[in-house]
């Protein structure tokens, strides 16, 4: 047998994709994030991931007030390639409440992904991508195993931290410090 057939591959930018959506090939509630240059089919959402995700907010709500915009499923741009959705961002205050542009790096003060299914595509997948645009910090919240991972201290090549808490403990975002949560309440 000959080598293995390598067939080349076109990634997309972000303005391709978005012209994408202006000229109606892909539509508002298609559930479609930009990874590397490829548009992803995201997982349909079930019943256990909604309820995290509603409790997230709810703790989060109680907590952020006017420090940060809690964002809900909604893109964060990262080009030239990637235009991923995470499940939760805390953004920077903006007056306009970002209708001028979508947030980008420099706008987020946490990213946190909630995996019931997807754990492995979060992990290897997204994580680098949002340190390799310098991310400051991303929750990676595991339903399966009931866990928090925290990644921290951004590189190039992916997080340089990881911390790993118990489920007793409480948890503030680097940038919040003083938006904590309880883990045992997100586990309720």
């Amino acid at each position: 047998m000959g080598a293995p057939l390598t067939i080349p591959r076109r990634l997309l930018t972000l303005d391709e994709y978005h012209t994408m959506g202006i000229a109606g090939v892909l539509k508002e509630d298609d559930r479609i994030e930009l990874i590397e240059g490829e548009m992803i089919e995201m997982s349909p959402i079930g019943s256990r991931h909604m309820a995290r995700v509603n409790r997230m907010v709810r703790l989060l709500s109680q907590r952020v007030g006017d420090q940060a915009i809690i964002s809900v499923q909604n893109p964060i741009a990262l080009p030239p390639h990637n235009e991923p959705q995470p499940d939760l961002a805390l953004l920077k205050p903006r007056a306009d409440d970002y209708e001028g542009k979508l947030p980008g790096a420099d706008d987020i003060l946490l990213v946190i992904e909630v995996a019931d299914t997807t754990l492995a595509y979060d992990r290897d997948a997204k994580m680098p991508i949002y340190a390799r645009h310098g991310i400051v910090e991303a929750w990676l919240i595991d339903l399966q195993g009931q866990t928090v991972s925290i990644y921290q201290d951004p590189g190039n090549n992916g997080y340089r931290r990881l911390l790993t808490p118990a489920r007793n403990e409480s948890i503030a975002p680097a940038l919040l410090p003083s938006v904590t949560i309880q883990l045992a309440d997100l586990w309720k």
